[in-house]
């Protein structure tokens, strides 16, 4: 009682006046595990107080936090340095809480674990972050993963995920709201699968049968894993959330999954929506095609149909061209089907600004060395000149139908006139005979507009000619019949 009474004291000292704020250490010492359960129970209790009060206040610091020592030498206002001050407190004893899920008493371990999900609920409502715009939602992720990482933790929270989807699903009667689908995201794109059944050490509860149970078992871990992403793609989601599961899918997902071809439907679903969500799909499909032997139904027809304006300027553009280079690497696809790649993206290529074409015009290249049936488009005397005599027919949806073999590659001989001149020394590649080597790429797919204007900038200037002759007349020329009206005089 003595011992609580102190810490009620000092609680007390903490949080009616900013001159005690160092007396939070008497608090955080007994977290370090040295003293005994009753005492370690009493000082998290205390704290969790103690900081749900700070955080309830808005008294720790909102954004990326400031090392501490440098916060005291910086110009920071005396109120910022002490929420810097006191939030670093609040880390530490996260950091003591998280430690604590391994002590030996089990009621410390729980009240570490509830103390922790009592501060993810606190800060998903007063976030530490700071908010861009008003309504966008907030989750601490990172908090969460301090005690994600216990193995069996993970298991069971992996499990209560699933049957809560399962259960709001049967609430609604429809999919989810799109708030509850956010924040499962939120809660399940950062659990880190083991690789290995060697890795899974780390566990909350100790049992002497451990290795007996299914719980230490790596596969199923991943059945685990696995039906509850399948259970929360079920649903219709959010265009917003489409993206953020896409980007993940591949590397986080498929790779943890005891039958990733479970996920077919899914990205068969997200690859016919269109636009930057069906160019993100590609990366799991991919993986899907490649190395799990699944087929897809007119998947080079889906992948035509991708190429519009807008592939040049998207976000997605590098890994987009990476996985289409992959695609069409083949020996073995048709003529007419590389001629339809390599013509609608020359054709797309007539709008394209200068740091994309500078990674197209060797992307079609390499077309060419590998499959050589396709040169014809290059090597075609009187050929068409322009778009009106052009044969090819860019509406056309079916590759097989577009006529791109019947024409010829006009376009990249207009790149060749191009106002950049590392564009129109690129395009006339072609009118040379081709290396068999091909062009390595892979430096080019993220390219940018800064990176171009920041070489010109450093190039070394030549010398320029000081003497020129005034334009005169309408065209320059010497005794020009409209210099009379169009003189520069």
């Amino acid at each position: 009682m003595a011992r609580e009474a102190a810490l009620a004291a000092c609680l007390e000292a903490v949080l009616g006046s900013r001159s005690s704020a160092n007396r939070v250490f008497e608090l955080l010492e007994p977290l370090a595990g040295q003293e005994e359960p009753e005492d370690i129970v009493s000082a998290a209790r205390t704290c969790s107080r103690l900081f749900g009060a700070l955080l309830e206040r808005r008294e720790l610091f909102v954004g990326p936090l400031p090392d501490q020592d440098a916060s005291l030498a910086e110009n920071y206002s005396a109120e910022d340095k002490y929420r810097i001050w006191m939030r670093h407190r609040y880390r530490d004893c996260v950091g003591c809480l998280g430690e604590l899920m391994g002590h030996d008493a089990f009621q410390v371990k729980e009240l570490a674990l509830c103390t922790l999900m009592k501060f993810v609920e606190l800060e998903a409502q007063y976030p530490l972050i700071k908010i861009e715009w008003k309504g966008t939602l907030t989750f601490p992720c990172d908090l969460l993963k301090e005690y994600m990482e216990y193995d069996d933790v993970r298991y069971f929270v992996m499990k209560a995920v699933t049957a809560s989807i399962g259960q709001v699903t049967q609430k609604t009667k429809e999919r989810p709201l799109p708030v509850y689908q956010q924040n499962v995201f939120s809660l399940i794109s950062p659990i880190n699968m083991p690789n290995k059944e060697s890795e899974m050490v780390k566990f909350m509860v100790k049992q002497d049968n451990r290795e007996e149970l299914k719980l230490s078992k790596l596969q199923a871990h991943r059945q685990v894993f696995e039906r509850m992403w399948l259970t929360f793609l079920k649903h219709k989601l959010p265009t917003g959330l489409y993206k953020k599961v896409l980007v993940i899918l591949h590397d986080s997902v498929l790779p943890y999954m005891n039958e990733p071809t479970l996920m077919m439907d899914f990205l068969t679903v997200a690859y016919g929506i269109g636009g930057a969500i069906s160019l993100l799909a590609l990366n799991g499909l991919f993986i899907l095609i490649h190395q799990h032997n699944l087929e897809y139904p007119d998947f080079y027809k889906k992948l035509y149909s991708l190429l519009d304006p807008s592939i040049y300027h998207v976000k997605y553009r590098a890994r987009f061209f990476h996985l289409t280079d992959l695609f069409l690497s083949s020996s073995h696809l048709p003529a007419y089907l590389v001629a339809a790649f390599i013509k609608r993206l020359a054709r797309l290529a007539l709008t394209a600004p200068p740091e994309a074409l500078l990674m197209i015009i060797p992307f079609i290249c390499n077309l060419f060395r590998r499959h050589p049936a396709c040169r014809v488009l290059v090597h075609r005397p009187g050929g068409p000149a322009d778009m009106s005599e052009d044969p090819y027919v860019m509406e056309e949806e079916e590759p097989s139908q577009s006529r791109a073999l019947e024409s010829s590659l006009w376009e990249i001989q207009s790149l060749q006139n191009h106002y950049h001149p590392d564009v129109a020394k690129a395009a006339a590649v072609l009118n040379q005979s081709l290396s068999e080597m091909e062009d390595d790429i892979s430096g080019l797919l993220e390219l940018s507009a800064y990176e171009l204007f920041d070489k010109e900038v450093k190039k070394n200037a030549v010398d320029v000619p000081l003497e020129f002759e005034q334009v005169r007349g309408l065209f320059g020329k010497k005794n020009d019949i409209f210099a009379e009206h169009f003189s520069l005089d």
